[in-house]
């Protein structure tokens, strides 16, 4: 059995509900990260309050301005009228920018990052302009692929678990905290099923 296999049936064996969601929708897969810790802030940062096509549009001009080269450093040596004329807003102008500053002095240590617990990671990341829990946690799941994630804030865990447990009302973050407790270390294979759930409605309206 293959490891995401493994991770799956470990949490079909905890809960009835999550057991029969898992057998009707896609297996549990992350993918592999393709791009270095710092651009992948970057486009998190660049993706907020943006729909899906315009964010790619702005995140391939703010790309194409480092010519290959996306590092902290040439953050900070692009002027901010670049960035702006790249169809960047100024306020992630100010958070991209405040990224690479905390990454150059240290604040933020992305070249260690992965070797720090993940209330750490959330800590270090939270303390930059436009990163917060949120964003944060999406770095622990699909850059460093952790596995006890569990995102309470998140619309679409609260949303996709209603749906599956049958709710008339989304659980709150405070409830769904606790509602987590029994996929202990698995929670990012139960939270990526709550995305499962939501995808598999949409489908089914379609």
């Amino acid at each position: 059995m293959t490891e995401p296999l493994r991770l799956a049936a470990e949490v079909a064996r905890r809960d009835r509900v999550m057991a029969n969601l898992i057998k009707r929708t896609s297996p549990f897969h992350l993918p592999r990260r393709s791009t270095g810790h710092f651009a992948a802030l970057a486009e998190s940062i660049l993706h907020q309050q943006l729909a899906g096509a315009a964010a790619r549009a702005i995140h391939g001009r703010f790309v194409a301005l480092f010519d290959g080269d996306l590092s902290p450093e040439a953050v900070l040596a692009v002027p901010p009228r670049k960035l702006r004329a790249a169809g960047l807003s100024g306020r992630k102008v100010a958070s991209i920018r405040d990224l690479a500053a905390k990454v150059v002095d240290g604040t933020v240590p992305l070249d260690r990052i992965g070797r720090l617990a993940d209330e750490d990671v959330i800590t270090r990341l939270s303390v930059v302009r436009g990163i917060g829990r949120w964003t944060a946690e999406m770095f622990l799941i699909f850059q460093l692929r952790r596995l006890d994630v569990w995102p309470v804030g998140d619309y679409g865990i609260r949303k996709g678990y209603a749906l599956a447990y049958g709710l008339r009302k989304l659980p709150t973050p405070k409830q769904l905290e606790g509602e987590g407790e029994r996929f202990r270390p698995y929670r990012t294979v139960a939270a990526w099923y709550c995305w499962q759930a939501v995808r598999e409605r949409r489908k089914l309206r379609q």
